[in-house]
């Protein structure tokens, strides 16, 4: 109401400025408007408006403010009062950018996150924690996969010569040659972070407290305008604050103030080819949206603007070929120290926070694997879960595989409803993927493997790799990568228990799916292969297996749990001697069992020994609660030695939140 009457009174001054003439010449010009969808002022109406005051009323009575700035501007610009219009126009301008800013408010400044309570929304400030974020410029020429993507969630990595490290608030910042970047290609893979940043951006614009040197920031999601057909620049601008008439000539021509944001620009999935004649130079063209945006990212149209694109790898081809001067920054996720802060930030009480952090570091699987922001969000979820029925986390069970089940259940989210048998055939070769791949010491996987195997789909692929784009040029082929490597030997164990579907053709050259090969492989040489086998435990529980049937959409089959146990008890009766007490002398039993948390296998597995006899081990939190665990359920248990070990705590001076008997 006060932007209303602000406008009002810039439209009575503008009034009171014209000469007796002029004012009955813009009363006749009036007459004879007609609004579309609207009415024209009644003729007794303006008759009896004869002065300023009174036709300022009266339009403000008939119409809206933004109707009645723009008859206004029309007509003063028919009659040559270029002065009043351009002062008309001002404040419409001032007014629409007030109006913006409380849009944007409203838009970015608090959001709601899957697991909140119903009406509950977090604000972006109180939660967003820094990312590590490595900018460099692209180089046309380079070496052989100097790629972005290449970090598999490292993000206290060094990125070598030309990286600088920025975080949300410093992606336009100048570089070490003092150029200040136009075009920011902000690269990750989801559940890294990348619209948080956008988000985080858009609250330090409105704020004032960063990006001052844009008047406008517009932030465009690319999931609400992929099915648009036809777009100008203009028209886009305006679906940033749909509820305004958008003053598009007096924002669009300060070229320099403005920042585009294209947030996940893969959901497009353009070509991006467009033939140079077809491009455009007038923001205000309608064209085809692709052509309009290729305008955009050519610079054909708004050339000094500036533009911020965020998207998942498998777009970099594609925005490469159209982008010129374009730095890329890569979200590498969150270093220690941010690990620790997000915890804190999450649980908004030290004692939890310090609580469920303990816990998270004390497993260093799970710990390595919360560089992944949504894995952070994942395993916090579940401790404040823990936390709320049970005070601390003395007991608790969740290990990393089911963290890295309902990881992979969060990622499900963010795809389109697939066919479940679409989604096992997908999986299934994934994972072939991903366990051939830790059977051969590699991480990085050619084009054309990833295409002989039938994963090139465009709509399941990014959630699960990394494509790292070659920097040979467009001939070379990419390579692809699991965002981390603990994430390829999740699914490389998930390879062993995956239900075939009734209708794979089976691959002659593919790899066997014995989990006695693998277990005895571990056993005798394969000691790399330790996490592999402690997620295989996992994912057999019977907890993962019904989760991941009900909420996945994927059936585990527990045939190989037999297996599983007849290994465990026969791996440690070659060490005893035949006259000897049984003995478990090897810690990973312990985390096998402790991974499966199942109280009865547990005792079925341990019922045929007596003794703990392990030495020289430097017990963390994680070991000690393995151990607690298996205590508790092993009967026949005789004797623990422990020779040599300590108990590592978590904090220097402060007590373990768990005690283990001895």
């Amino acid at each position: 109401m006060a932007g209303e009457e602000r406008a009002l009174a810039v439209l009575l001054r503008a009034l009171q400025g014209l000469a007796p003439k002029d004012f009955q010449e813009f009363k006749t010009k009036l007459s004879d408007v007609h609004v579309e969808g609207g009415w024209n002022i009644p003729k007794d109406s303006l008759v009896k408006a004869a002065h300023p005051c009174a036709l300022a009323h009266c339009m403000g009575k008939n119409y809206s403010e933004d109707t009645a700035m723009d008859i206004a501007i029309g007509l003063f610009e028919e009659m040559n009062q270029r002065d009043l219009a351009e002062k008309l126009l001002d404040e419409k301008v001032k007014e629409y950018k007030r109006k913006y800013r409380e849009h944007v408010v409203r838009e970015f400044l608090r959001y709601k996150e899957v697991n909140s309570c119903l009406g509950e929304n977090l604000s972006i400030s109180s939660r967003y924690t820094d990312l590590t974020i490595a900018r460099k410029p692209w180089s046309k020429r380079g070496g052989e996969h100097e790629a972005v993507g290449a970090s598999r969630g490292c993000a206290d990595a060094s990125n070598g010569p030309g990286t600088v490290t920025v975080t949300a608030q410093t992606l336009f910042k100048p570089d070490r040659d003092g150029q200040t970047p136009q075009v920011v290609v902000l690269v990750g893979a989801p559940g890294m972070g990348k619209t948080m940043t956008v988000r985080k951006v858009m609250v330090e614009w409105v704020e004032g407290t960063l990006y001052t040197q844009f008047d406008y920031v517009f932030c465009i999601d690319c999931k609400d305008i992929a099915f648009t057909k036809e777009a100008s620049v203009a028209d886009l601008v305006s679906k940033c604050c749909p509820h305004r008439r958008t003053p598009s000539g007096k924002i669009l021509d300060d070229q320099k103030q403005l920042l585009f944001i294209f947030d996940g620009f893969e959901a497009l999935g353009f070509s991006l080819v467009q033939p140079e004649v077809e491009l455009s130079s007038d923001p205000r063209e309608v064209k085809p949206l692709e052509t309009t945006l290729m305008s955009l990212l050519k610079k054909t149209v708004l050339p000094e603007s500036s533009l911020l694109i965020t998207t998942r790898p498998t777009a970099l081809q594609s925005l490469g070929q159209c982008l010129e001067g374009e730095y890329y920054a890569e979200i590498l996720g969150f270093s220690a120290a941010m690990r620790e802060e997000y915890f804190h930030r999450y649980f908004e009480n030290d004692n939890k926070a310090d609580m469920a952090f303990r816990f998270a570091r004390g497993n260093e699987i799970l710990y390595s694997l919360c560089v992944i922001p949504i894995m952070s969000w994942t395993v916090c979820t579940i401790l404040e879960q823990e936390l709320y029925k049970k005070k601390n986390l003395v007991e608790c069970s969740k290990a990393t595989t089911w963290m890295s089940v309902l990881y992979l259940s969060r990622l499900m989210k963010c795809r389109g409803r697939d066919n479940p048998q679409d989604l096992q055939r997908f999986l299934h070769k994934l994972c072939s993927l991903a366990a051939d791949g830790i059977w051969k010491h590699k991480v990085l996987f050619e084009e054309k493997e990833i295409k002989d195997r039938g994963l090139d789909q465009p709509d399941l692929l990014p959630l699960f790799l990394n494509e790292e784009i070659s920097k040979k040029g467009v001939d070379h082929e990419n390579v692809y990568s699991f965002t981390h490597l603990h994430l390829q030997e999740f699914f490389a164990a998930m390879f062993y228990v995956l239900e075939d579907d009734g209708e794979m053709v089976s691959d002659s050259g593919a790899l066997a799916k014995d989990v006695n090969m693998l277990l005895e492989s571990y056993s005798k040489s394969r000691k790399d292969l330790n996490l592999t086998v402690r997620f295989l435990f996992g994912l057999i529980s019977q907890k993962s297996i019904e989760y991941a049937d009900k909420i996945i959409g994927c059936r585990i089959s527990p045939q190989a749990r037999e297996d599983m146990l007849r290994w465990l008890q026969g791996r440690h009766r070659g060490i005893s001697h035949p006259s000897q007490a049984l003995k478990v002398s090897e810690l990973d039993t312990f985390h096998f069992l402790f991974e499966m948390n199942e109280k009865s296998f547990a005792r079925s597995a341990l019922g045929h020994f007596t003794d703990i006899d392990l030495q020289d081990i430097k017990l963390t939190l994680y070991d000690q609660m393995a151990l607690s665990f298996c205590i508790r359920q092993w009967a026949g248990l005789g004797c623990v030695t422990l020779r040599g070990c300590s108990f590592l705590q978590q904090d220097p001076g402060k007590e373990l939140a768990a005690s283990v008997p001895r």
